[in-house]
């Protein structure tokens, strides 16, 4: 419980204290998580690709598929810290600051190791590929970087109370973190050829990248008023989301990334 000192000040008791760091015990397992991805993403542990000749094509980390179900456990748990802050109502700037330094490790770095593991084994597949310059995989440390600036604007940008700009870090981390279980579940050559392809890594690094620094208006589930249309893109989304998952099992997550972005720029852009 709260008292007020003889000095008129509000006493914070035990109990409170207690409350108040809950939502940071969340924000912390969401780092937790993020750490065991970069684990799953860097052990050296290896599985050989082959594809229906039975010809190799890949050189995958073992377990790297556990670093995408560890970044989607981050996921849930960065949802679950606001939710709760919220619920026992209380929000603080410390919390705020904590999960922005827990989110760039869950999304932006673990991601980028993804992207890292996948840039240099497509270099694997040339000649003299294993001495690739280590220059040619840097730029898989783009998109930590970009996630990191993206939350220090969102941090200090008072436009973000009902919508974003740019693509938050959590979904660009999330759609990195579907690839290894796309790859790994499936068994078309033309998915595998895809993503042995460095040129292909060098898009999503570009594309992801510049989605989350711009300033594009994105949809938020913050609203000034709760009506059917404001709530109408989010059905849209999930409806998508549920019938690729039927359709094309992991791949629906690329589709629902990509069909959230062009909802937020088609609605955004109606409304105003």
């Amino acid at each position: 419980m709260s008292s007020i000192n003889s000095s008129g000040e509000l006493m914070i008791g035990p109990t409170n204290r207690l409350m108040r760091f809950i939502p940071n015990i969340f924000t912390l397992l969401n780092l937790v998580f993020g750490c065991l991805a970069i684990i799953y993403t860097v052990q050296t542990g290896l599985i050989l690709s082959y594809d229906s000749n039975g010809e190799s094509l890949v050189v995958i980390p073992e377990k790297i598929y556990l670093a995408s179900v560890c970044i989607g456990a981050a996921a849930v748990i960065d949802f679950l810290d606001g939710f709760v802050a919220r619920l026992l109502n209380v929000p603080s700037e410390m919390g705020k600051q904590l999960d922005s330094l827990a989110d760039v490790v869950s999304f932006g770095v673990a991601p980028g190791m993804i992207i890292y593991q996948f840039l240099r084994l497509s270099y694997a597949q040339q000649p003299d590929g294993l001495d690739v310059s280590t220059l040619w995989l840097f730029p898989a440390f783009i998109v930590p970087c970009a996630g990191a600036y993206r939350l220090a604007r969102f941090n200090i940008d008072t436009r973000q109370s009902y919508g974003f700009r740019g693509v938050p870090i959590p979904a660009a981390g999330l759609l990195i973190a579907s690839f290894p279980l796309i790859y790994w579940y499936s068994n078309s050559a033309f998915i595998v050829s895809l993503f042995s392809n460095k040129w292909f890594w060098y898009a999503v690094i570009f594309v992801v990248s510049y989605l989350m620094v711009s300033t594009l208006p994105m949809l938020a589930m913050k609203f000034k008023n709760v009506t059917i249309k404001t709530f109408l893109p989010f059905i849209i989304i999930a409806v998508i989301g549920l019938i690729a998952a039927f359709l094309v099992k992991w791949m629906a997550v690329p589709v629902t990334f990509a069909s959230y972005v062009v909802l937020s720029l088609f609605f955004k852009q109606n409304k105003a």
